[in-house]
């Protein structure tokens, strides 16, 4: 990846469907990576074998590949596990990871007595305090320990921590400081072996050269923790961004129970990737929300440092309002490939006349059948008079868009219906509908033989 190239990396659990708050974060990491010709590597939090399936990591790949993202490489953590069983044992021999065996009841009682005396919740690292036989005893007992990592907040005697600050200049907050004294020694291994987030994840770091990690702020805590532990591993800490989190309007968390703001179902409700690129990235900024075409234009406009510290509020139906101005906007040339003909001999000509009405692309299919039929007109008694007029006036082909004007001004002329008494009798029969695109563009693509039979009242 070369030396001095900016490397992200995005690094999901697949153990469900990512959400767009999950996008929001993947998309911060590809951006960054566009603007600073650098690399995104799509990290695959697999650790948990009962939770983590292949299906839903494939999902992973598509739904991050449908928005637009190319990863120059893909890892599972899954295939590390020796590389990580390595570093473990290195920490065993520097005193730095020690075996505890307090059950989980154990510890909520102890929180609980030092909360009860007016001290913070942190862990007293009694665990250090046994000897062979008290750590034999326990084993005999059945119990299997957890691992803790010792943070260095102390000068030798890690029963008197010290304030041990910790600071770093957030990409996107600003300079932070995680006080290591405030601060539990962290559980890396639980008892049934399995590993916590963050061995894996800094020993990844360390070996795949990140150089900046974009992440939500629920993680700014772990900051201190991880920069420690990579001090300890004799590495370098990479720049560290911490970005506000999505939420609902009604300031709800989003998780990956929340079904239908996942990628996969917001993609099958057929808005576009751009729009949820867009809002996703946007919304919480200082930035306007509007639609960007693709992930280059959004780079180009975006920066972390327009993050709000506010969390950012949205309402899943400001995607589909946004999609639709996307669409309003998009010329011909951006959905040629994606338009099928059925029956139309313009298309150009047809997406003009559409697009303004679309809230998502799949619109289009209804619009295709009105110009293609056969639509079943609707004739509304009381517009005889004018669709009698129409009739009689309608004029020879060739058609264009001037010729929905010229048209309904001599059917005005003749019948003296004006507003809606002469249009929408016209709409409902040429259309089948009570609203929809201009008909000036729409009457050309109908076409004359077809409009003569709906005004007649026959479906065509």
């Amino acid at each position: 990846m070369g030396q001095g190239k900016t490397v992200v990396r995005f690094a999901p659990s697949p153990t469900g469907h990512i959400h767009i708050g999950n996008a929001r974060t993947a998309l911060f990491n590809a951006l960054y990576a566009i603007k600073r010709g650098g690399d995104f590597i799509l990290r695959l939090d697999d650790t948990d074998r009962l939770r983590s399936t292949p299906e839903f990591a494939a999902a992973i790949e598509e739904d991050i590949a449908w928005l637009g993202i190319a990863p120059a490489k893909t890892v599972r953590q899954s295939d590390r596990f020796a590389r990580y069983a390595e570093v473990v044992e290195a920490l065993k021999a520097s005193g730095r990871l020690y075996p505890a065996y307090e059950t989980p009841d154990e510890l909520d009682r102890k929180r609980a007595r030092q909360r009860a005396r007016g001290r913070p919740p942190v862990y007293d690292r009694s665990a250090l305090k046994l000897t062979d036989e008290e750590r034999a005893g326990f084993e005999t007992e059945g119990r299997a320990p957890h691992w803790r990592f010792l943070l260095a907040n102390h000068d030798g005697d890690p029963f008197e921590p010290r304030s041990t600050q910790v600071a770093w200049t957030d990409l996107c907050r600003g300079e932070q400081t995680v006080d290591l004294a405030t601060v539990s020694d962290p559980v890396l291994i639980r008892a049934d072996g399995t590993y916590l987030y963050t061995l894996p994840s800094v020993v990844d770091d360390l070996d795949m050269g990140v150089t900046d990690v974009i992440r939500g702020e629920d993680h700014v805590t772990n900051t201190g923790v991880q920069i420690d532990l990579v001090r300890a591993l004799g590495g370098k800490a990479p720049a560290f961004g911490h970005h506000n989190l999505l939420t609902l309007a009604s300031g709800e968390a989003l998780s990956k129970r929340t079904g239908s703001l996942s990628i996969r179902a917001l993609r099958a409700a057929g808005l576009e990737p751009q729009t949820v690129a867009s809002l996703a990235v946007l919304i919480g900024t200082s930035h306007a929300v509007a639609p960007y075409a693709d992930l280059a234009s959004l780079a180009a406009e975006f920066d972390l440092s327009s993050v709000s510290r506010a969390p950012a509020k949205f309402d899943p139906e400001d995607l589909r309002r946004l999609n639709a101005k996307l669409l309003h906007d998009l010329p011909f040339s951006a959905v040629e490939g994606r338009l099928e003909g059925a029956g139309l001999d313009d298309l150009n000509a047809f997406w003009r006349a559409v697009h303004g009405n679309l809230d998502v692309f799949g619109d289009v299919e209804a619009w295709q059948a009105v110009v293609a039929g056969p639509v079943e007109p609707v004739i509304d008694r009381d517009g005889a008079e004018v669709l009698s007029a129409a009739s009689d006036l309608l004029p020879p082909e060739p058609w264009d868009e001037a010729t929905w004007s010229a048209w309904t001004s001599a059917i005005k002329e003749r019948t003296g219906a004006k507003g809606r008494r002469l249009f929408m009798p016209l709409r409902q029969a040429l259309t089948g509908r009570d609203q929809g695109p201009e008909m000036a563009g729409l009457l050309p693509l109908i076409g004359r033989e077809k409009a003569a039979c709906r005004l007649a009242g026959r479906a065509a």
